[in-house]
């Protein structure tokens, strides 16, 4: 199976998840920080709008326990990005497109090496309609001064306005960040 890549997406895989990561999957889930975790047997993934959020959750995965990367290479961990894929080498995890419905729903999705099924996990309640993978609203971080202004925060989402469309665009964040 594969999981959904969406943002900017921390993977975990599963057996570290159980071995090492102190008090197990249970413990995992609870500190998840939004509703964005989806999780096959194999490998979970949690989604971010920000790599400082991105971050900061794979910083709380090594204090439990979970090795990032060693030699350039993801260990227990790894990120991708929805356009560009896997941050970092990885022997474990393959970075897919995949066609969810045969009607033209491309979503990019992450999956253990050598595994043959397509199926994509997605988060509960996710829907293609109205998501980063359908609007293509995701701003690659080298490009977010060139495309977005930033003009407030304010429930917990960073606004900005996108200075080629001139919509108002909202980043959900997961900490107490300062953004410029």
């Amino acid at each position: 199976m594969a999981v959904l890549i969406e943002g900017i997406s921390v993977i975990v895989c599963v057996d570290s998840l159980i071995q090492k990561f102190t008090g197990g999957w249970e413990e995992f889930k609870r500190i998840v920080p939004n509703q964005t975790l989806c999780a096959d047997n194999e490998i979970a993934r949690v989604g971010f709008m920000t790599p400082l959020d991105a971050e900061s959750f794979v910083k709380n995965l090594q204090n439990e326990g979970l090795e990032f990367i060693r030699g350039g290479e993801a260990i227990d961990i790894a990120v991708a990005d929805q356009l560009r894929g896997l941050t970092s080498r990885c022997t474990w995890l393959e970075f897919v497109q995949v066609d969810l419905n045969g009607e033209g729903q491309r979503v990019s999705a992450c999956r253990l090496v050598g595994s043959q099924l397509i199926q994509v996990i997605t988060p509960a309640g996710w829907k293609f309609e109205g998501s980063l993978s359908s609007t293509r609203n995701f701003v690659p971080s080298e490009d977010i001064a060139k495309v977005m202004k930033y003009l407030r925060h304010e429930n917990g989402l960073d606004v900005y306005l996108n200075l080629i469309t001139g919509q108002i665009m909202y980043v959900g964040r997961t900490g107490n960040f300062i953004t410029p």
